[in-house]
């Protein structure tokens, strides 16, 4: 079987999603983001250009089920800006949903998983190619460890990534324990995401001992004060021999942060960190984080 990366538009390639920005949104919406949500298809399309006019050809939006994915809209979006998109199934914390959503997914959220995954997301006849959950702070709730239970096993079914939202960066080895000790997903299958926002180098590097990717993502954002400790840890990652298993993202999550609304969006990555990472890493390395190395993660023997 050959390993493909699960696009919008399409099984592509990995050597295809060129520069990628591993974890970014162009629709979201939450009850805890009032009067914040992604919802306009045509600032996406504004935004997915200006990514690509600063070098960038592909983005993963880790947008899971019911938080405003617009499955629909994305293949247009990916044609009409000439950005690959790959776009995720999956659950967030319970915070996320109303209890009566929750309810209805009470048996059944592993097959919903693998429906979106291998059969596509509603009538769009998009298919997710990744499975996005969510730990707690420092802790899994009985939600984190009933979603990431069925993240397993659609895994297991289809071979898909799972990519972790760790609360303020935190809980990196409570995930790793659970879905790879007790439920047996491969590490390299398992993208923990946010550890930018707890930089204890210690957990990071144990992290990465356990064969997982790590992705720095959402540089920039007004209420987090840890970006400037990210270029050291990533580096101390690299010497270590962990290069080629890191990833870099934007994280945009409210209209106010995409470039196209006055914040620094998804060009950031391109237009700032990726020199300030050239600088500690070298530009070879930098160019094979954001190029080769989502190409391997994103990329699955389908079943």
């Amino acid at each position: 079987m050959v390993s493909s990366v699960r696009t919008v538009l399409g099984d592509v390639r990995p050597g295809d999603l060129g520069v990628c920005d591993a974890h970014d949104h162009l629709f979201i919406r939450s009850p805890q983001l009032p009067g914040q949500e992604l919802n306009d298809a045509t600032a996406a399309r504004a935004e997915l250009e200006a990514f690509r006019a600063a070098g960038g050809a592909s983005v993963v939006q880790w947008t899971p089920y019911g938080m405003g994915r617009r499955a629909a809209d994305l293949p247009l979006l990916s044609r009409a800006a000439g950005v690959h998109v790959v776009c995720a199934t999956g659950l967030h914390q319970a915070a996320h949903y109303a209890p009566e959503l929750l309810d209805e997914l009470r048996g059944k959220l592993a097959d919903v998983f693998v429906s979106e995954l291998t059969g596509g997301i509603g009538t769009s006849g998009v298919r997710a190619g990744l499975v996005k959950v969510a730990g707690g702070f420092h802790a899994l709730d009985a939600h984190a460890r009933w979603t990431m239970t069925a993240a397993a096993e659609a895994h297991h079914a289809t071979g898909a990534p799972i990519a972790v939202h760790l609360e303020m960066g935190t809980g990196a080895l409570d995930v790793l324990d659970l879905l790879c000790g007790e439920l047996g997903v491969p590490p390299h299958r398992v993208i923990l995401g946010h550890l930018n926002r707890s930089p204890d180098f210690v957990v990071q590097r144990q992290a990465a001992e356990s064969g997982c990717w790590l992705a720095f993502d959402g540089p920039s954002r007004t209420h987090h004060a840890t970006d400037w400790r990210m270029p050291d840890a990533v580096r101390a990652l690299a010497e270590a021999g962990f290069g080629h298993r890191l990833l870099l993202g934007g994280d945009t999550v409210v209209a106010g942060a995409r470039s196209v609304d006055g914040g620094p969006g998804m060009p950031y990555l391109l237009r700032r960190v990726r020199p300030r990472l050239a600088r500690e890493l070298g530009a070879e390395l930098t160019d094979r984080v954001l190029t080769e190395n989502p190409g391997r993660v994103f990329a699955v023997e389908w079943r």
